[in-house]
């Protein structure tokens, strides 16, 4: 190893050694280095546009036995297919865009908090694709409820903008929604919450989840309105079991450690 590679080793390793201009730096690289698969994975989504629409298709065809979208401009066509290449290529390049903002910040994290840091983005990723596939999954039930509750006199004519931009408005929404265990349990290995806090707090936690979830969904519908709640609440109570069990942990290694 030259000494210019040991130099530049010695700057990753030790953070503090860092100039301002090499965070930044850092910083645009990883940002390019998003960026970059953003457009690759919005790409891909352009092109396979046709898959995609009629995937998203499935509760309108599920609840009114037609797929017909209607457009009333000759742009909309356009600006549909950008919509969804651009939502689609985001949630592909969520677990780069997640890897790299680790990368980036795991030079200042301490050596036993660097080991969480994959779970989480690991975690982060997964739930964030369960919470958008249970707003897909519970979407026909609420455009039921949607198409019932306006009457028999109605006839629905949907536009693909508006259709569209709920059903992705109302996955994006679980899938940001679904990160809220995530949120708890790192604030517990920050100490700025506790087990013992959540447990008292979770009457009150239950009704504000009701209220946000009821406030949230952009459907107003009472199926996606508990769809929401139910998991958040089960969230919340999971992330008190795992607050304990890293309390506990916390606890046996200092015991060790005064035992040395």
């Amino acid at each position: 190893m030259t000494i210019i590679e040991r130099i530049k080793h010695v700057r990753r390793s030790r953070p503090e050694a860092m100039t301002l201009v090499e965070h930044l730096a850092e910083l645009r690289h990883r940002v390019i280095v998003t960026v970059a698969f953003f457009a690759v994975t919005a790409t891909a989504c352009f092109i396979l546009y046709p898959q995609i629409l009629h995937f998203l298709q499935e509760p309108y065809c599920h609840v009114t036995k037609s797929c017909k979208l209607y457009v009333t401009g000759p742009l909309d066509g356009l600006s549909i297919r950008v919509e969804i290449a651009v939502y689609g290529g985001a949630l592909l390049a969520l677990p780069v865009a997640l890897y790299e903002t680790w990368r980036f910040i795991t030079p200042g994290l301490k050596a036993n908090e660097k080991r969480y840091a994959i779970p989480f983005v690991l975690a982060s990723v997964l739930l964030f694709c369960i919470g958008a596939l249970i707003a897909y999954l519970t979407f026909p039930h609420a455009l039921g409820w949607l198409k019932s509750i306006g009457g028999p006199s109605l006839r629905e004519i949907y536009s693909p903008t508006s259709y569209l931009g709920l059903i992705l408005a109302l996955m994006a929404i679980f899938g940001i929604c679904f990160e809220f265990p995530v949120v708890l349990v790192a604030l517990e290995l920050a100490g700025v919450l506790s087990p013992a806090k959540l447990s008292h707090w979770r009457r009150l936690s239950a009704f504000l989840i009701v209220a946000f979830a009821a406030v949230i969904t952009p459907s107003s519908d009472p199926f996606s309105m508990f769809a929401l709640a139910v998991p958040l609440y089960f969230f919340y109570e999971v992330s008190i079991v795992i607050g304990k069990l890293i309390a506990r942990r916390k606890r046996r290694a200092a015991a060790a450690k005064l035992q040395a």
